[in-house]
């Protein structure tokens, strides 16, 4: 029995570690992306004529993105909730790092947060493409580090117990058996969307 406990407590402690660096890591990829639209951002408003490094055809446009009211959806630009956000997970990945052993209160807290945060990327990825009609490179790499922040947060707390599943526990279980699977699938589903949407531009036709 105690075997067992050990082994559990093991695979526990690996899962929070391997979740932490994916904080550290993510966020603070996360952040430098914000930072840069915030930048590119500045730029625009000191020069109207500034064309964004980011900028590079009239699919790849940062600057389409910007000027597009979406960019500022509560009324601010929108890459100072990813600095906000992102600078929130980089510490919570360093404090996993060095032991913190996170109450219930805290994981669900991290839940609400990249729930939040995956919905706000996927109405963007979704106005991206149909509404606004471009593509920010920074906005897609918010996206790519989102996501996965996301689903291991979700595995792992429902895993743990932190977030009830009820009858839908099994269903849960195989996701997490196929768990980069599942990843994979969501990336290509975007990627579809993404040359199925810009696939006249992309062929020249």
């Amino acid at each position: 029995m105690s075997t067992t406990a050990e082994t559990e407590r093991a695979r526990t402690t690996t899962g929070v570690r391997g979740l932490a660096w994916l904080y550290v890591v993510g966020g603070a990829i996360g952040l430098l992306a914000s930072f840069a639209l915030i930048i590119e951002k500045i730029a625009t408003l000191r020069n109207p004529d500034y064309v964004p490094t980011c900028s590079l055809n009239p699919v790849v446009s940062c600057g389409s993105v910007m000027d597009s009211p979406q960019a500022e959806l509560f009324g601010f630009p929108n890459p100072l909730i990813g600095i906000a956000a992102f600078a929130v997970m980089v510490t919570a990945g360093v404090v996993l790092l060095v032991g913190f052993a996170a109450p219930r209160w805290f994981w669900l807290g991290l839940q609400l947060g990249t729930t939040l945060g995956v919905v706000f990327v996927h109405w963007l990825i979704w106005q991206s493409l149909y509404d606004i009609g471009a593509l920010c490179p920074y906005c897609m790499v918010v996206w790519v580090v989102t996501i996965p922040m996301f689903w291991y947060t979700t595995l792992f707390t429902a895993g743990q117990g932190h977030l009830p599943t009820g009858p839908a526990r099994p269903a849960a279980l195989a996701l997490a058996r196929f768990h980069s699977l599942v990843l994979v699938l969501w990336f290509l589903l975007i990627v579809v969307l993404i040359l199925q949407r810009f696939w006249t531009f992309w062929t020249g036709g």
